[in-house]
C-alpha cells in the first residue's frame, strides 16, 4: 500500500534547488585503467531505463548493482541533506556512458577513482560518461557527492520525500530513491545497503535490516545512526524514518532480532500501533509456516509520525505504517498485508509493473488467509461478499489485475478481485496444492523476478491442470465473471466479522 507518482512522469520537469548540471571536465581513452575494452566491443551508452512496460526510463542499462554505501548528513531543522554514495557495480555492456536516476544536486562523480563528467537528461536522468571506456564485466566503484533539500526537490510539484515537524520519512512506491541516494531505479536491479545518517544527537534514525553498530557520537553534538541490509532488494524498499521515536528491540521466535519504532507524535494512537505491529514476530511465524522461510535478516515495523504518510508500505525487513491505520484502534490485519509483501513482492519482486498482482493479490490474499486463522471470516466468505459487493456494472470489474495500466497500478481490483483470483486458483488446485505452488514460488524466485506467466506455469506443473480459464477469467478478461455450480448462490452473503478492519486498511489506498 502506497502513494504513485503516474507514468506521466516521463513528460514532467524537475525543479531543483541549486542543482549541479555539469561535473568536472573528464579524461577520454586513458590507458591503465582496469581491463581495457576489446576491439569488438566499441563502446556504447548504457540505456536510460530497463524498458519497463508502465515505467519504461525507470532503471538504467548497461551495469548492475552489487552493493549501496550511502552516507549523509541531515539536517531536519532546514531538511538540508548531504550525502556520498558508492555504488559498487558490474558493467554488463563495454560502455562509454551510463545514467543513474536521482534528483538532488550533484557535486561530483567518481568512476574507479577517476572524475567523470556529468549532465541532466529527461526528469530523473543523471547522465555519467566515464573518463576511460569502460570493459564489459569490468568491475565499478562510482562515488556520487551530493547536496539539497529533498522536500523542495519536485516532480510535477510532488516530492516523494515527506517532511515532517521532527524530521522526514523516505518512504513510497515506485519510487523513492530518487530523492535521496542516486540509484538503478528498478526492481530487476537489486543490491543490498549500508545506509549511515548524521543527525543532530536526541533524533533517531530507523531503517533496514540491522544496526551494525551502536549509534556513533560526533563532533558537533551529533550521532551517526548505521544500519545495513545483508540480502539483496530493489531500491524503492530501502528507507529512512528520521525523527522522535521509541525503538523497541526483541527476538523472533525464529532468533532474528526484531526491531519496532514509535513515533513520538503519535498521541493516543500509540497503544493501537503497539498493539498491532508488536505482533510482526506471531505473524512472520504464521506466514512462515505458509509461504516458506522467512527471507530476511530482520524483522520488524515503524509506526510513523502524525503528520507523515497516509498509507503503508512494505520496506524491506521492516513496513512503515501510517498513522490512519491506527485511528479505531488495533489492526493486525494491515501487519499481516505488509510481512506477506516479504515474500511477494520484496523477495520475490516484479519483472514488470504490470504484473503488480504478484504483490499485492497475494498480500491481500494473505489477510483473507489470516481471518480465516482467526476465525473472523473465512476466504470462502470474503470472497461472497467481496464479489456482492461491487455490482456488475461496477467501474471496478473494467479493470484487469494482471495489467491495469500505469495510471491504475495500485486500484482496488488490484488488491480485491486480485485477491479473488488467487481464491480461485485455490478452489481450481486444492488446498493441498495451492499452499505448494506458494511455497514454491517464493522459494524458487528468492531474491529474484517473476512474471505472472511463470507463475501460471508453475502452478500447472504443480496441480497437472491447465489454468488457462482460471487466469484469463479473473486476471485478464474486463466484466464480473460468472460464477457457476455450487460456487453461485441466491443468498446474499453476510458480512464476515473481519471486514470492517479489511476495509478500514484498504481505504488508505490511493485512488
Amino acid at each position: 500500500m502506497r502513494r504513485v507518482l503516474t507514468a506521466a512522469i516521463a513528460a514532467l520537469t524537475v525543479t531543483t534547488a541549486g542543482t549541479v548540471t555539469t561535473g568536472a571536465p573528464g579524461q577520454a581513452a586513458l590507458p591503465g585503467w582496469g581491463r581495457p575494452a576489446p576491439a569488438s566491443a566499441t563502446p556504447t551508452p548504457g540505456s536510460a531505463g530497463l524498458g519497463d512496460s508502465y515505467f519504461p526510463d525507470y532503471g538504467n542499462g548497461g551495469y548492475d548493482v552489487g552493493h549501496y554505501d550511502v552516507r549523509l548528513r541531515y539536517e531536519p531543522a532546514t531538511d538540508r541533506l548531504t550525502g556520498t554514495t558508492t555504488i559498487l557495480a558490474k558493467a554488463t555492456q563495454a560502455l562509454s556512458r551510463f545514467n543513474l536516476d536521482f534528483l538532488l544536486g550533484v557535486r561530483s562523480v567518481r568512476v574507479n577513482g577517476w572524475p567523470a563528467t556529468f549532465k541532466r537528461a529527461g526528469v530523473h536522468e543523471l547522465v555519467v560518461t566515464a573518463p576511460r571506456p569502460i570493459a564489459k564485466d569490468q568491475q565499478l566503484t562510482i562515488v556520487v557527492t551530493y547536496a539539497g533539500v529533498p522536500s523542495e526537490t519536485l516532480v510535477n510539484g510532488y516530492s516523494g520525500w515527506t517532511r515532517t515537524a521532527d524530521g522526514a520519512l523516505a518512504v513510497n512506491e515506485p519510487e523513492s530513491a530518487w530523492w535521496w541516494f542516486p540509484s538503478n531505479d528498478h526492481p530487476k536491479d537489486k543490491a543490498t545497503w549500508d545506509i549511515s545518517v548524521s543527525v543532530p544527537t536526541g533524533v533517531e534514525v530507523v531503517s533496514n535490516g540491522v544496526q551494525p553498530r551502536d549509534p556513533v557520537a560526533e563532533a558537533g553534538n551529533r550521532t551517526r545512526w548505521s544500519w545495513r541490509s545483508t540480502k539483496p532488494g530493489a531500491t524503492y524498499q530501502a528507507f529512512l524514518a528520521i525523527g522522535q521515536y521509541d525503538i523497541v528491540t526483541d527476538t523472533a521466535p525464529s532468533g532474528q532480532p526484531v526491531i519496532n519504532a514509535y513515533s513520538t507524535t503519535l498521541g493516543d494512537r500509540e497503544p493501537a500501533a503497539r498493539a498491532s505491529i508488536e505482533r510482526t514476530a506471531e505473524i512472520v511465524d504464521w506466514e512462515s509456516g505458509l509461504f516458506g522461510p522467512y527471507p530476511f535478516e530482520a524483522q520488524g515495523g515503524v509506526a510513523g509520525p502524525i503528520d507523515g504518510i497516509g498509507f503503508a508500505l512494505e520496506t524491506q525487513t521492516r513496513p512503515v505504517y501510517g498513522p490512519g491505520f491506527w485511528r479505531r484502534g488495533a489492526n493486525p490485519y494491515v501487519v499481516v498485508h505488509e510481512n506477506a509483501h516479504q515474500w511477494f513482492g520484496d523477495s520475490v519482486s516484479v519483472a514488470d509493473w504490470s504484473a503488480i498482482w504478484l504483490n499485492e493479490g497475494f498480500a491481500s490474499y494473505a489477510e483473507w488467509l489470516w481471518s480465516e486463522e482467526q476465525g473472523e471470516g473465512t476466504a470462502q466468505e470474503l470472497f461472497d461478499f467481496t464479489y456482492a459487493g461491487y455490482p456488475a456494472d461496477s467501474e471496478f470489474w473494467q479493470v484487469l489485475p494482471g495489467n491495469p495500466g500505469a495510471d491504475r497500478v495500485f486500484d482496488d481490483a488490484v488488491y480485491d478481485r486480485g485477491a479473488m483470483a488467487l481464491h480461485q486458483l485455490r478452489l481450481a488446485v486444492g488446498d493441498q496444492a495451492f499452499f505448494r505452488i506458494l511455497r514454491a514460488w517464493a522459494a524458487r524466485h528468492r531474491y529474484g523476478n517473476g512474471t505472472i506467466a511463470q507463475f501460471q506455469a508453475l502452478a500447472e506443473r504443480i496441480s497437472g491442470r491447465n489454468l488457462d480459464g482460471v487466469f484469463t477469467t479473473w486476471l485478464f478478461t474486463a466484466g464480473r465473471p460468472e460464477l457457476t455450480g455450487a460456487a453461485r448462490t441466491a443468498v446474499a452473503p453476510v458480512q464476515p466479522k473481519s471486514w470492517p478492519r479489511l476495509r478500514e486498511a484498504h481505504q488508505l489506498l490511493p485512488h
